[in-house]
């Protein structure tokens, strides 16, 4: 669904709504924000930006239009379809969760006893069970298009100038100002759902036209919102944007008139609303880094806005759930403004049902051809050893850099042999649940600007010896100077080079060819096991440590089975494919029900190559269509985080492999190899001998 078909619609709906949307309070009148109460959740999200207008197609829309309608004459009302359809999602969503719990336990049944009929009955479920998760992930994202309420406050393009002058501190000193100056549009064909003979797109805009295009009608519905959150920080600070914001608050909070359609009551609405989306979605990476700018904001809301209108509460306690969410750990992919543990409950159940719905053509992901040599991973069935589970200590920590020096001395003693014990699958499950928690805690904005980070490609992002705060950012910084950037990138990525270091560590440690061979398999299955069920980051990670110079020449690659060496060349498969479309794991609809984690150091370099170019037009305006590429690339970050692994956690494997991991984080591979024979091509002494004699022979005949 195109904007110029939905958002006048969907703003013509809502009028009834805006007729009420004032309040009087004793001794004075004030602007009352509209359905305060769902005020919470106005944050577009990733699809926002990677569909943009396309996120909504004509089947959402029409729904949502007879939604509350119990008579075809009846008037449309917004309330009437919030309750509605809040009534049918949560009667869905039971249903879906009684039948995944029944499906379980006839999945279980079918285990033990492999009757017919329920080897009949199964079929039939999963049929079911794909139908009832379509109708819950179609009514999902009706709420999601219904909850856009701030459509109704956006204005027409030929009220943008108005907006930059509303903010002015000396009005009569402003220049008058057309749209033409502050935005560029071209015209694409005729639209499918009117009879334009053009849709206009943004093409560039100052920074000035760039933010006030926020307050254009259907800016939110397009996924401009949402793109601009993402890309901002190239033509204007955290500090620039907050104030433009607060400005337009100010200077319309006081004289916005109690009729909803005028447009300082318009600005003044959706100033709060960009303001909150941009609070839920970037609290993290601009507001949690930057201590003066979250000062100022609630200093702001404290004094100007508490007490005069709704939003001043709303927005403070935002800020305190964000603040909190940030300080406990939690999930970087969740927006702040959503709630109802409920409802997060049944998104995992719906991601976890997914997934085993999907594992049956999981293997059919990619266009290379997968080894058949190669069977499905046995399952892991043994208990610990003994021996092995004794000496691993409870796991204190959450990263793969922190633990005590008792531990790792622990780990040290048992060396590889729980690598050797444990299968294939075990240790891909617990990596990719390790994975998993550094990759939920980065943002689609910590993948901007990353080169004047130092992250450059086929090296290291930080030499070992160099810490993540003496990285110049002088150097090749795409953003404003004065502009506050989060390096949370750089931890990501150390991370995974401690990974493939400790890969390379563990097989040149062996003292043994026959061991070598053993522990080349077991990383070579682990990461086909990775890859297969869309873990990149942890197969990539694995291949960077095999394909070291030293792990290479080994001679045990010569004795390895050839049916596990085909491994090695699916891995290098899976490297082509992932570099060679900056979008090729948001194809089709597979990451939408197997959950995924990129490789990081794959996708900054994505990031690089839409960064490569001029940012600006030679009139000065910024280009929007690449800033608007950019933030398509990046979104695929939360897109991913939304769907979660739900493998159980092996909390003494994980520890074990935290400990092994950070004990090799800063080895010296060649230093570890010269220590092992085992590293070297052994020639036998007879055979060297007989060499020496035939050389003597050639040299004595010579004289002759």
């Amino acid at each position: 669904l195109q904007s110029n078909c939905c958002g006048p619609g969907f703003a013509e709906e809502n009028t009834s709504s805006e007729e009420q949307a004032t309040i009087k309070i004793t001794g004075k009148s004030c602007l009352a924000s509209p359905n305060l109460p769902d005020f919470c959740g106005c944050s577009p999200g990733w699809s926002s930006a990677f569909y943009g207008a396309e996120c909504f197609d004509s089947e959402v829309h029409s729904y949502l239009k007879n939604l509350g309608k119990q008579k075809s004459s009846e008037s449309q009302n917004i309330d009437a379809k919030k309750v509605e359809l809040e009534q049918l999602l949560m009667m869905e969503t039971k249903n879906y969760r009684k039948t995944i719990k029944f499906y379980q336990k006839l999945l279980q049944k079918e285990r033990r006893s492999k009757g017919p009929e329920t080897k009949s009955m199964l079929p039939k479920l999963r049929g079911q069970l794909q139908e009832m998760k379509s109708k819950v992930q179609f009514l999902e994202l009706v709420k999601k298009y219904q909850m856009m309420y701030a459509e109704q406050w956006g204005v027409e393009s030929y009220v943008l100038p108005a907006v930059i002058h509303t903010g002015k501190a000396d009005t009569m000193d402003t220049a008058p100002m057309d749209e033409s100056s502050l935005l560029l549009y071209y015209n694409t064909e005729k639209h499918q759902c009117n009879n334009q003979n053009g849709v206009r797109v943004l093409q560039a805009g100052t920074p000035l036209g760039l933010m006030a295009y926020l307050y254009s009608r259907n800016a939110f519905l397009e996924g401009y919102v949402q793109q601009f959150l993402y890309t901002f920080r190239y033509f204007c600070t955290q500090e620039e944007f907050l104030q433009f914001l607060l400005d337009r608050i100010s200077s319309t909070l006081s004289s916005a008139s109690l009729d909803p359609s005028t447009s300082l009551t318009k600005i003044c609405n959706r100033s709060f609303y960009i303001l909150q989306a941009w609070i839920e979605d970037c609290y993290s990476v601009d507001f949690a880094t930057n201590t003066d700018l979250l000062g100022t904001l609630k200093e702001f809301i404290s004094s100007k806005v508490a007490s005069l209108n709704g939003y001043g509460e709303r927005l403070l306690s935002l800020l305190e759930d964000a603040s909190a969410r940030k300080s406990g750990s939690a999930d970087m992919c969740s927006g702040v403004g959503k709630c109802e543990e409920e409802s997060e409950e049944g998104r995992k159940t719906l991601h976890s049902l997914c997934k085993k719905l999907s594992e049956d053509v999981s293997r059919k992901n990619f266009y290379w051809k997968l080894s058949k040599g190669v069977g499905p991973i046995a399952q892991y069935q043994r208990e610990w050893l003994h021996t092995g589970s004794a000496v691993l200590p409870k796991p204190c920590c959450s990263s793969f850099t922190e633990e005590s020096s008792v531990s790792l001395a622990r780990a040290d003693e048992v060396g590889p042999v729980l690598l050797m014990e444990c299968s294939a699958q075990q240790l891909c499950w617990q990596l990719t649940l390790l994975q998993q928690e550094v990759f939920n805690k980065c943002h689609p904005v910590h993948f901007l600007n990353s080169r004047a980070l130092g992250v450059k490609d086929k090296c290291v992002a930080v030499p070992k010896a160099v810490s993540a705060e003496t990285v110049s950012l002088k150097v090749c910084n795409l953003f404003l100077s004065k502009c506050i950037q989060d390096q949370y990138l750089l931890q990501l990525l150390k991370n995974a080079d401690s990974v493939s270091t400790w890969v390379a560590a563990e097989i040149v440690t062996c003292h043994t060819t026959k061991r070598q061979v053993s522990l080349l398999s077991k990383f070579l299955l682990i990461a086909k096991c990775c890859y297969e069920q869309r873990n990149f980051a942890t197969a990539m990670q694995i291949l960077t440590g095999l394909e070291n110079l030293i792990v290479r020449q080994l001679p045990a690659w010569k004795i390895l089975p050839a049916k596990v060496a085909e491994i090695m060349e699916e891995l290098k498969a899976v490297e082509v494919f992932l570099k060679s479309d900056s979008l090729c794991l948001m194809e089709g609809d597979r990451f939408k029900t197997l959950p995924t984690i990129p490789s990081a150091h794959v996708l900054a370099m994505h990031v690089q190559q839409l960064e490569t170019g001029g940012f600006t037009m030679t009139n000065g305006a910024h280009k929007w269509t690449k800033l608007r590429n950019i933030a398509k690339v990046v979104s695929q970050v939360h897109a991913f985080q939304e769907n979660p692994y739900t493998y159980a956690p092996d909390f003494k494997l994980q520890s074990y492999l935290r400990q092994r991991i950070t004990h090799f984080k800063d080895a010296d591979i060649s230093a570890l190899a010269a220590d092992n024979c085992a590293n070297f091509h052994q020639i036998p002494a007879e055979k060297h001998s007989r060499k020496i004699q035939d050389t003597l022979r050639k040299m004595k005949a010579t004289f002759q």
